[in-house]
């Protein structure tokens, strides 16, 4: 096998930290210019599993030094994680992270519109208060509006 055995063997240490780092990094610093907040989610998403991932590794890497398939489950876990066909960090947000948020910080009520139950999901428990209780003393529409201006806002850039 020679060369090509020695590539496969390698195969980990060759791409993994363009997929694992390099790709992300990237990515990430795209995402913080561009206007929306959508692959703002999908980047955090991916460095908060990642590095839950590094301290899975540190933690155990004494059992892990048995299972040699390890580098390449990794990697290819990394690679649905950080592809855009997959967007797996995304994913694993929308259907493991937010369901796991709303049971410690608690539902948002159905009372309100899908557009501003969605808007108060992905705030911090205070802030999800301050606008609750802006809905409150100002009414739903008030809170439509101030959500479409800041969306106005943000497509000028």
């Amino acid at each position: 096998m020679g060369f090509l055995g020695t590539i496969a063997r390698h195969l980990d240490a060759l791409i993994g930290p363009g997929v694992m780092l390099l790709f992300p990094l990237y990515a990430s610093m795209r995402a913080i210019e561009s206007p929306t907040t959508v692959d703002d989610q999908q980047w955090l998403t991916y460095w908060i599993l990642y590095s839950f991932i590094t301290l899975f590794e540190l933690s155990c890497w004494k059992i892990l030094a048995w299972f040699p398939l390890w580098p390449y489950i990794k990697l290819v876990f990394c690679l649905w994680l950080v592809l855009p066909v997959f967007n797996g960090a995304a994913y694993i947000y929308e259907n493991l992270v937010r369901k796991l948020a709303n049971r410690i910080w608690g539902e948002v009520s159905s009372n309100y519109p899908e557009g501003q139950r969605r808007a108060l999901q992905m705030m911090s428990p205070n802030a999800r208060q301050a606008v609750e209780r802006f809905i409150q003393k100002h009414g739903s529409e008030a809170f439509e509006r101030v959500m479409k201006a800041a969306e106005k806002e943000a497509k000028k850039y």
